[in-house]
């Protein structure tokens, strides 16, 4: 009788555990994500903001902005924007 007490003790206290778990493990993912290098699987270096942050808030402002913009307006600033990260990215290379 005490050796089967003592395993239910025992599985009582490991699932016990292994429920606490669940929760941490929960709230740590939904952040982590973020820190993952996209070698690794993480977001890609242009993935928008997570939504209920100030920079999402600031990403959707521009993204309207740029929504409002006549489409020749809108090209030019794509290119003026592609010519100078082109001219950054050439320098960091070499």
């Amino acid at each position: 009788m005490p050796r089967s007490f003592s395993s239910l003790l025992f599985l009582l206290a490991l699932s016990a555990g292994l429920s606490g778990c669940g929760t941490v493990n929960e709230k740590l993912s939904s952040g982590m994500g973020d820190y993952v290098p996209q070698w690794a699987g993480g977001l890609p270096s242009d993935a928008p903001p997570r939504a209920g942050t100030p920079q999402y808030d600031a990403y959707m402002k521009e993204r309207e902005r740029k929504r409002l913009l006549p489409a020749a307006d809108r090209e030019k600033e794509e290119q003026a924007q592609k010519g100078a990260t082109g001219s950054t990215s050439a320098g960091a290379v070499r």
